[in-house]
């Protein structure tokens, strides 16, 4: 583990440094993945685009199911590797972090320069007139058309497993959606589901800052997906160096120029420490 930290280290020196992170990376927050150590035991579909939008009973069962898991996403705090990651931007070595992730983990531990590929879960979109808003305000009309449901939440007796997306498993019947004060249309998080595609121009800006990038490091992510994967192959074809740091197998594994299985929460600090800079506490 130590050689491999300071082979991590000395291609960190070799110029700026560019993240991709993914699920892996909030795992230490309390945040499960999708496909991480543990998700065979928790077999599942995530939401899906086309599900959303055509089905009135799916959108009606993804918010209730939300609405039970918005507030464990909401009160998530970042973990050492967020921390770590933030302190590495300050001191110049971090140049960008693309993430997959939809937490807003990175902003809370004081990262700036993030380019979050899936959007955020604290705001909401119309899919009507695209008007955006915060998902705390949605979460308090969604307890004010369910009150009896939201009674059940807050007693304990409704209760499901989280996911990533803020979706928690359980059974639902009768949940009111409300809709866009400003026009009515249905509400969506501000989020890309599996079956959309990432905004080509959030592509484009992500791509970018791989330009004159000294490495690309990727961080608990499976790499399954192409908007993740993609930066992988962009940095192979360029000749930037890529190392990757995940607990279990990656799609990018062939690609990797270093490969080290741990944890995030572990290598994150010790890269900190053998680059000069101070992590903050935990």
């Amino acid at each position: 583990m130590n050689e491999s930290l300071d082979a991590l280290a000395a291609l960190c020196r070799r110029g700026p440094l560019v993240v991709l992170t993914g699920a892996g990376l909030s795992t230490e927050s309390g945040i499960p993945d999708y496909r991480g150590p543990e998700t065979a035991r928790r077999a599942r579909e995530p939401m899906r685009f086309a599900d959303f939008v055509r089905s009135p009973e799916g959108r009606a069962r993804y918010w209730a199911r939300s609405f039970v898991g918005w507030p464990r996403l909401r009160d998530a705090r970042p973990n050492a590797g967020h921390r770590a990651l933030a302190a590495l931007e300050a001191a110049g070595v971090v140049r960008a972090v693309l993430t997959q992730n939809v937490d807003r983990l990175h902003h809370a531990a004081g990262s700036r320069a993030v380019v979050e590929l899936h959007g955020a879960l604290a705001e909401v979109v119309c899919l009507g007139c695209e008007e955006r808003s915060p998902r705390e305000a949605l979460q308090a009309r969604l307890a004010a058309c369910n009150p009896a449901f939201a009674a059940q939440v807050a007693s304990g007796m409704r209760d499901g497993e989280q996911r990533p997306d803020g979706d928690a498993e359980l059974d639902v019947e009768g949940f009111v959606v409300p809709a866009c004060l400003r026009c009515g249309g249905e509400l969506k998080p501000d989020v890309v589901f599996f079956g959309e595609s990432v905004p080509p121009a959030r592509v484009q800006a992500a791509m970018d800052t791989l330009t004159g990038a000294g490495v690309l490091v990727v961080l608990g992510s499976s790499l399954t997906v192409w908007s993740g994967y993609r930066f992988v192959r962009a940095a192979a074809k360029d000749g930037v160096p890529r190392a990757i740091v995940n607990l279990g197998p990656t799609r990018g594994d062939a690609l990797a120029d270093l490969r080290i299985e741990a944890s995030t929460g572990v290598v994150l600090p010790a890269l900190c420490e053998r680059l000069g800079v101070k992590a903050p506490d935990v």
